[in-house]
C-alpha cells in the first residue's frame, strides 16, 4: 500500500507537470491538433532521451527501476523548479524518503523555541508541524489571524483551517493565492511522508468536503519556504501587508515557523502595535 500511494502521486505529478507545457515552451513545433493541452508523452521522452515506452510506465505510476540521472533529464524535460525537482525525486527514489514518526502524539515545542516566537512582538508567528498542524503562535498571531488556543488541539491544522474559518477567508484580500502558498508547502510534506496513511485520508476528507480544496490541490504547486507579500484586510485594523519568511527549525520534530514581518513601506507595524495595546 505504501508504495502504491507513492507511485500514484508520483502519476499525478508527472500528468499534471507535463500538461501545463506547450510545445513552443520547450522548442518544439506545434504540429497537428491535439485533443489534451499540454506535451505529448513521446515529446517529454524525446526531451529526455528516454523510450516513449519507458516514460509511458513511469507516468502510469508502474514500480519500474529509476536512477537520480534519469530523474534529473525529466526533471528538465519538464522545467521543474528546485522545489518541484525535490519533490520528484522523494516520489521516484524511495531511498529519499522520510519515515514517519512512530508517535502521532502531540507535538510540544521547546521554551527555547517559544521564547523566540514571543519576542517577535510585532511580528505574527505561527509553529506548524509536518502536518501543516499549529503547534505554536505568539501573541501577535493571535491579534491577526485568531487566537487559536480556543481551539481544541485536532481542529487547529492551518490547510483545515483555511477553508473552514471566516476569518481567514475574509483577512487574505487574495485568499486563493494565500491558499496556494499553504498548499505548496504541505505537497513538499506530502513528497516526503507519502507513505504516511494520514495524508491520503487528509486529502481525500478535504477534497470531498471543499471543492475549491480539490481543484488548488491539483495544480501541484511545490515549494518548501515561499517567500511572498501578502495584503491583509483586517476587521480592526484594515490594511496590512505583511512579507512572509518560511524558516524550517533544526530537530527531528521537523517543525516550521513562519514569520509574518510588517512590510516596511507600509504603517503595518504601528496598526499592529495599536492593535495589540487596545485589546
Amino acid at each position: 500500500m505504501k508504495t502504491e500511494a507513492r507511485l500514484e502521486a508520483l502519476s499525478v505529478f508527472l500528468k499534471t507537470k507535463r500538461a501545463r507545457l506547450h510545445p513552443h515552451m520547450v522548442g518544439l513545433p506545434q504540429g497537428s491538433r491535439r485533443r489534451t493541452p499540454g506535451l505529448r508523452r513521446e515529446e517529454v521522452a524525446q526531451l529526455a532521451g528516454v523510450s516513449t515506452t519507458w516514460y509511458t510506465w513511469l507516468e502510469q505510476g508502474r514500480d519500474i527501476k529509476v536512477s537520480p540521472s534519469v530523474l534529473d533529464a525529466i526533471a528538465a524535460a519538464l522545467q521543474l523548479n528546485t522545489d518541484e525537482r525535490k519533490y520528484l525525486y522523494d516520489l521516484a527514489l524511495e531511498a529519499g524518503f522520510h519515515a514517519p514518526p512512530a508517535s502521532a502524539e502531540q507535538t510540544v515545542i521547546s521554551s527555547s523555541l517559544q521564547k523566540i516566537v514571543q519576542e517577535l512582538r510585532y511580528c505574527p508567528a505561527i509553529i506548524s508541524d509536518r502536518r501543516c498542524h499549529i503547534v505554536g503562535w505568539n501573541a501577535a498571531a493571535a491579534h491577526v489571524f485568531m487566537d487559536f488556543a480556543e481551539l481544541p488541539h485536532e481542529q487547529r491544522n492551518m490547510i483545515e483551517l483555511l477553508f473552514t474559518k471566516k476569518e481567514f477567508r475574509s483577512l487574505a484580500v487574495n485568499w486563493e493565492h494565500f491558499v496556494k502558498g499553504f498548499l505548496a508547502i504541505f505537497r513538499a510534506y506530502y513528497g516526503q511522508y507519502v507513505t504516511d496513511p494520514w495524508y491520503a485520508q487528509f486529502i481525500q476528507n478535504m477534497s470531498q468536503s471543499y471543492p475549491e480544496f480539490n481543484e488548488l490541490w491539483n495544480q501541484s504547486e511545490v515549494s518548501s519556504a515561499p517567500e511572498v507579500l501578502i495584503e491583509f484586510r483586517h476587521a480592526k485594523a484594515g490594511k496590512m501587508l505583511f512579507d512572509l519568511t518560511s524558516l524550517q527549525v533544526q530537530g527531528g520534530g521537523d517543525l516550521r515557523c513562519s514569520i509574518y514581518t510588517p512590510n516596511a513601506q507600509s504603517s503595518t507595524e504601528s496598526k499592529l502595535q495599536k492593535l495589540m495595546e487596545d485589546s
